[in-house]
């Protein structure tokens, strides 16, 4: 395919520059304006964290002593017209956000949404606008209503897709005139390592924990086909894309078994695109699942629902490459990934905080390389960034580091559009504004342009501050990425 959008040697004249955030991670606001509780409002800081993540609860009861940093966020609630102002002064001209389904459908089972909510949201797409910039939405970005995880197992029963329908059907209705991107499920292939967090699925036992993850997944993927139907129903210019945690997947060594331990790696992250975006399972994961004795409960139509509602666009996130290895003994040392576990990849950097997560600029266009290639759709770089600790002095903040990481992706990202053709509709990096970190709940792992007074216990002052990264990254948009330095 000829990417249509090339502009020479130069990002495309209508390339999507701006910045992501998620209403669990930033909104707050978590018990006010009708909304009811989500079941990442009950994902706590602390050591506990990727256990409940992982779908280990014994009950849905607050512990005593715990902090829950979702509740909290950065209180984007009462901030979101500062906070969009500011976003407007860097120059975006796109916003990823997300929608908390439980702040539309407090309990998601219910007849009539809160009104309240819905107009929450439609303020802040007016807000937007006025801006200038278009709101590229996820429907839900780990956010499920509570509810339908105590009385429906969330996204392992089939009555969750009805619930979810009704829920798309609403805000497209809503909002049709406000918005034109969509995303269905963020990150949807985190479900394998992360049940709960991304589906709702409290794991019963090791022994179910697998069939009840692709039971889920299952519904999840039927949910989004329905969700692009419905939104090509109601409005034909809408651009529904799926959305995955990607990055590209490194062999330790050149022996063979290595090799294919990394297509392998690979090829499962690709499989919720290869459904989504072909319409069909794959062979390759249909007899995975045979030899697994596991069942995907087929009804229905849902086979023709996904044969024809394949989604516009792909997007993913990204923040290092990862590097696999067959020999399990070589796990000794590993590096720090985002949500998937890999291997420390002795020729890359490690990037410059607490964290320690590797860089790999170069990754990034393999990866926009090897979506391109196996989908021929546009894409989206729905996440990029890097999470550090940054000292706020006398009103300003030197972030030189997230200059860095973010310079050296947006070079590779060039590469791949100018060199290689890769058609990409626009680039949001994460956490344009100091939130809540999904993995460690912290808000000193901070991504931002934007610093927010707030610590990990949610105390602060939560003014607003310019970093230096604040000032480059406008200049950036401002010269649509030939001004990189």
């Amino acid at each position: 395919m000829i990417n249509k959008k090339s502009n020479g040697d130069n990002f495309p004249k209508d390339f999507l520059w701006g910045g992501a955030i998620a209403a669990n991670q930033c909104e707050g606001a978590w018990n006010i304006g009708g909304r009811g509780m989500g079941h990442v409002d009950l994902v706590p800081q602390g050591c506990n964290r990727f256990s409940v993540m992982m779908g280990n609860l014994d009950n849905f009861n607050d512990k005593n002593d715990t902090y829950y940093p979702s509740r909290t966020g950065i209180d984007f609630y009462h901030h979101y017209k500062e906070d969009i102002a500011l976003f407007g002064e860097m120059g975006f001209k796109v916003l990823r956000m997300s929608i908390s389904w439980s702040r539309i459908f407090p309990n998601g089972d219910e007849e009539e949404p809160n009104e309240e909510g819905l107009q929450f949201y439609e303020d802040v797409f007016k807000e937007c606008h006025k801006y200038g910039i278009e709101p590229l939405v996820t429907m839900t970005h780990y956010d499920i209503p509570l509810h339908l995880v105590k009385e429906y197992q969330g996204w392992e029963s089939r009555k969750t897709i009805e619930f979810f329908k009704k829920y798309v059907r609403t805000i497209l209705m809503r909002y049709k005139d406000l918005v034109k991107y969509w995303l269905t499920f963020n990150e949807i292939n985190c479900i394998t390592a992360l049940p709960y967090f991304a589906a709702g699925v409290v794991v019963r036992s090791e022994e179910e924990k697998l069939q009840q993850i692709y039971i889920a997944a299952h519904h999840e993927m039927i949910a989004s086909a329905w969700a692009t139907k419905i939104a090509h129903e109601i409005n034909p210019k809408n651009k529904i894309g799926c959305m995955l945690a990607g990055g590209i997947t490194y062999p330790y060594t050149c022996a063979p078994q290595d090799i294919w331990q990394a297509y392998e790696v690979d090829r499962n992250n690709y499989f919720f695109a290869d459904v989504l975006a072909r319409g069909y399972y794959p062979v390759y994961k249909l007899k995975e699942l045979e030899h697994k004795k596991i069942i995907i409960p087929f009804k229905n139509d849902d086979k023709k629902i996904l044969r024809e509602n394949t989604v516009d666009f792909i997007s993913f996130s990204y923040y290092s490459s990862h590097l696999t290895c067959a020999d399990p003994n070589a796990y000794a040392e590993k590096g720090e990934g985002n949500m998937f576990p890999t291997l420390r990849n002795p020729y890359l950097k490690e990037k410059e905080s607490a964290w320690k997560w590797q860089t790999d600029g170069l990754g990034l266009r393999a990866t926009l390389n090897a979506f391109y290639d196996r989908y021929q759709k546009p894409l989206f770089i729905a996440e990029n960034g890097v999470g550090g600790i940054d000292e706020l002095e006398n009103g300003e903040i030197h972030d030189e580091y997230h200059i860095r990481y973010i310079k050296e992706h947006l070079h590779n990202l060039k590469d791949a559009i100018v060199l290689d053709g890769v058609e990409v509709m626009g680039y949001t990096s994460w956490g344009c504004i100091d939130l809540v970190s999904a993995s460690t709940g912290q808000m000193k792992k901070r991504y931002g342009f934007i610093y927010v007074d707030a610590n990990d216990q949610g105390e602060g002052t939560f003014k607003r501050y310019k970093k230096d990264s604040f000032y480059w990254y406008k200049k950036v948009i401002a010269s649509n990425g030939e001004d990189l330095d």
